[in-house]
């Protein structure tokens, strides 16, 4: 054990000894003659005690910091009893000397407190009797009785809220013991402060007796053992003991007022100034108000001018600079928020976790176009915010926010689109310059670079600004670098869909649904499908770019299906025929859906690649491989003579079918629909444009 540790063990341990020292020598004043002297140094240190303990409930921040005080209040109500019983023996036994007998406390306080008349004395004893017994101890009895009540009938829902708080994981082990052990230290406090509270009551009946025997006895004591005058023993006698009760109840009443103080807090924070003055100075109009009835007072004939004038102007410049303080307040707090923020922004910056979290969305910029950029990065941040506003209305989510950066390992006139950390596309652009799609038809007759268009992958060409107003009067619709970037990155966020609907941002989506649809999802989420397969089925319709804003149908058709299907595949073909008609809205181009229908013959391929089980559902999709090929032949045929022909059209196959051959053609026509039969709502208008055979 080292030095210092010893030197702490045996200061303690001398504590100790004093502490219980102490208690025996206020057991020793009971039974052992004491001289004055003593006695008013045990009245001093009684008053002095008793406005420490009142000062420590002043100032504490909550009650459970003077845990300590039933304790302490039983020390101070002992040391009073002893120095009670030790000045009833001097008063009895010398009390014929004089008013001084019992010691200068007592006689100072007899003369100052007494104005010298015994009566008055008594009236003032009385008085401060009545406030301790039924007003302030009365009041804290019930207060303390009433809170220990409600802390015991609240101790299991407590109990609970932090087991479930280190369930959910919110907390560790460390802050649910010392939450328990915090709730076990308020409730014996406030179980301690119903009891501690009878303390003082019963002070007050012993002070009642004690100075009533010293009265009487020392009246009798000094007529037949000192030969004192009937009327002179009463008044010496008298003026001693209502001395001796006024030095016992002004250090009561103080303490008193300290266990008023310290029940009634309650579970207000802060010391008692900033509870009351914070609340009370918190309103300035109560302020003005009540400062408005003083000056009515002042003017009311009869009444004093100056007092209710003068609280009048300190009320009403009191209701004035309290604003002014709050914002002064507010203003302080906000810039040491933002101090803060800075500080965890820079120790954020250069910690080594900050390198592990990955933007979800991330448009790296080479240095060039960083460079050119940067003088329209207000536009382009508008142009951002404003395409996924678009996304949110048409996909019924919020696609997370875009992180804009640079780097020196990519070429300067490049830009990457990274998605979970992961790039999803690179392509080099020309800022200045303006993109012209030609697609497959003739190409203008201006000098330019031909490639392939990013977005879309149509045949285009970079051409420089300076030929722009010619090639519009040839037909052709120019775009600038930006728009051209904007929409990549536009038609890879619709690719990536799946990827950026996060667990969290599903259930953000749950929660902003109706109370019933609430109920709904209580039904049926764990019990039937959990909440991993909600978001399954969700990303499955993003990966077929079918939207997801109207959740309330969506989660209907679950509800529906969820008892009889386990896998998600069989869950989102069930909600894509219930949505059919957002479905085939969403897809009709000028009031008409155009479908592209797959043919008899690979009709009846597919189906007879399906292998069912017993109770008829698909278990195996097996397909010759030489078919797939040739299938995936005919249909880009007819495909892309179809996309020359309609901007939008779908292809309509038979239900069970329909996902594999989703399956066959996203990989040749990633942005093509593939309905079935059942996905084509009732009313609408069909047109059909062939058939793939």
């Amino acid at each position: 054990m080292a030095v210092g540790d010893v030197a702490i063990l045996e200061r303690a341990k001398g504590r100790d000894i004093a502490f219980a020292g102490g208690i025996v020598a206020i057991l020793a004043i009971l039974f052992l003659p004491i001289p004055a002297v003593i006695i008013d140094i045990g009245l001093a240190l009684s008053i002095a005690l008793s406005v420490l303990i009142l000062m420590v409930a002043l100032w504490i921040q909550k009650p459970l910091e003077f845990s300590s005080f039933p304790t302490v209040l039983l020390i101070a109500t002992l040391l009073r009893l002893s120095l009670g019983i030790a000045t009833t023996r001097l008063i009895l036994a010398k009390g014929h000397e004089g008013v001084s007998a019992a010691g200068h406390v007592i006689y100072g306080f007899s003369q100052f407190v007494m104005s010298g008349d015994f009566v008055i004395g008594i009236v003032v004893f009385i008085i401060l009797i009545t406030v301790n017994f039924l007003v302030i101890t009365k009041g804290a009895t019930r207060i303390a009785e009433v809170g220990a009540r409600f802390t015991l009938d609240a101790i299991p829902g407590k109990q609970m809220a932090i087991d479930a708080d280190l369930s959910a994981g919110l907390i560790d082990d460390k802050e649910a013991q010392r939450r328990r052990r915090e709730l076990e230290e308020e409730s014996a406090f406030f179980g301690s402060m119903d009891g501690a509270s009878k303390f003082v009551r019963g002070e007050a009946v012993a002070s009642l007796i004690t100075i009533a025997v010293n009265i009487f006895g020392g009246i009798i004591i000094g007529v037949t053992r000192h030969k004192m005058d009937l009327s002179h023993a009463a008044d010496v006698f008298t003026k001693l003991s209502v001395g001796d009760g006024l030095v016992a109840q002004i250090p009561a009443l103080v303490v008193s007022l300290a266990a008023g103080l310290l029940v009634s807090k309650g579970g207000t924070r802060g010391t008692a100034e900033q509870a009351v003055m914070g609340q009370l100075g918190a309103y300035p109009r109560a302020l003005v108000v009540a400062s408005a009835l003083m000056f009515i007072f002042a003017l009311v004939p009869g009444l004093p001018l100056i007092p209710f004038m003068g609280l009048g102007g300190l009320m009403a410049f009191i209701a004035y600079t309290i604003p002014k303080r709050l914002a002064e307040q507010r203003a302080a707090e906000q810039a040491k928020a933002v101090a803060a923020e800075e500080q965890t922004r820079a120790e954020s910056k250069d910690s080594v976790k900050d390198s592990l979290k990955t933007a979800e969305i991330e448009l790296c910029l080479g240095k060039h176009l960083a460079v050119q950029l940067l003088s329209s990065h207000g536009e382009l941040a508008h142009r951002v915010s404003k395409m996924r506003r678009k996304f949110a209305q048409q996909y019924g989510f919020v696609v997370p926010d875009i992180k804009l950066s640079d780097s020196l390992a990519i070429p300067p006139k490049t830009y990457q689109v990274k998605v979970h950390g992961t790039v999803v596309a690179t392509q080099e652009t020309r800022p200045g310059e303006l993109l012209v799609v030609i697609g497959d038809g003739p190409r203008p007759d201006v000098p330019g670079d031909e490639i392939r268009e990013p977005a879309f992958g149509m045949k285009a060409m970079w051409i420089s600004d300076a030929y722009g107003g010619e090639v519009k009067r040839g037909g052709f619709s120019p775009v600038d670098s930006n728009s051209v970037l904007l929409t990549h990155l536009s038609e890879v966020i619709r690719n990536n869909l799946p990827q950026l609907l996060s667990y969290k941002d599903m259930r953000a989506l749950l929660d902003r649904l109706d109370p019933e649809y609430k109920r709904l999802i209580d039904d049926i989420c764990p019990s039937q499908i959990s909440y991993s397969g909600l978001q399954a089925v969700l990303k499955l319709l993003l990966a077929e770019r079918v939207s997801i804003r109207n959740l309330h149908l969506i989660l209907e058709a679950i509800a529906e299906v969820a008892p009889h299907a386990r896998r998600s595949e069989q869950v989102v073909e069930h909600v894509r025929m219930r949505i059919s008609q957002q479905i085939c809205g969403d897809l009709a181009e000028g009031g008409a859906l155009n479908v592209l229908r797959l043919g008899n013959r690979w009709d009846l391929v597919f189906h007879q690649s399906l292998k069912r089980d017993a109770k008829g559902d698909v278990v195996e999709f097996d397909i010759d491989p030489r078919l797939v090929e040739q299938f995936g032949t005919e249909a880009s045929e007819a495909i892309k003579k179809r996309m020359k022909e309609v901007h939008t059209f779908a292809l309509v196959t038979a239900p069970d079918a329909r996902p594999y051959v989703r399956m066959i053609i996203e990989r040749l026509f990633a942005t093509l629909p593939v309905l079935s039969h059942l996905e084509i709502a009732r009313g609408v208008e069909i047109k059909s444009l062939g058939t793939i055979s």
